[in-house]
């Protein structure tokens, strides 16, 4: 048996998977071994098993044997082997190390580099994976590489003709389950003369 994995956030008594065999006389269930935990309880006639406690992430997989009795000769039985996997919630957003920046950019000053955006994230694995986006509406003036958190301007500006200040809110997404998580950084640009 290999259940769904559950939540490391599952709270004890949480349903993880019903055992059942094929036998003409009822049979008594129980673990038999591997789980020296103790983070699982079986229903001894019905089969389903549950968890007995809240779970420790880096306790896990733990693979166990349940084993299915004869009620009424000990000597008659079999086991099977089960299989339980946790999932790492997605404890933590992005954060940038400043929720607010200023940089200065030249006027007429081709497509350029403005600055590297670098947000944490303290969960592991997918979901501490950050990509970058700009939330707010002056794509057609800036863009950002979604890996590296490279801020950057795609064209020239005037600095007579247009205005000479932008706001650019960027964001950084984890690729967390089961939601991804963000978090925001205003990029003021003032272009100068």
């Amino acid at each position: 048996y290999h259940p769904a994995p559950l939540s490391e956030k599952a709270p004890p008594e949480t349903f993880v998977v019903e055992i059942s065999v094929l036998y003409k006389l009822p049979v008594k269930y129980s673990i038999a071994s591997g789980d020296e935990k103790g983070y699982f309880i079986i229903h001894s006639s019905n089969g389903i098993i549950r968890t007995s406690k809240n779970l420790e992430l880096e306790d896990f997989p733990v693979n166990f044997k349940v084993r299915a009795t004869d009620s009424s000769d000990a000597t008659i039985f079999n086991e099977v082997e089960v299989k339980v996997e946790v999932v790492d919630e997605n404890n933590f957003p992005p954060v940038f190390p400043s929720s607010l920046l200023e940089e200065r950019l030249a006027e007429n000053s081709p497509a350029a580099q403005i600055v590297q955006l670098k947000a944490q994230d303290n969960d592991t694995g997918r979901n501490g994976f950050l990509t970058y986006g700009i939330l707010n509406g002056h794509r057609l003036k800036f863009g950002i590489n979604e890996t590296t958190g490279i801020l950057y301007s795609t064209a020239p500006f005037d600095y007579e003709e247009e205005p000479t200040e932008y706001q650019v809110v960027v964001y950084a997404e984890d690729d967390g389950i089961p939601e991804k998580k963000r978090g925001y950084c205003t990029v003021v640009i003032k272009i100068t003369d």
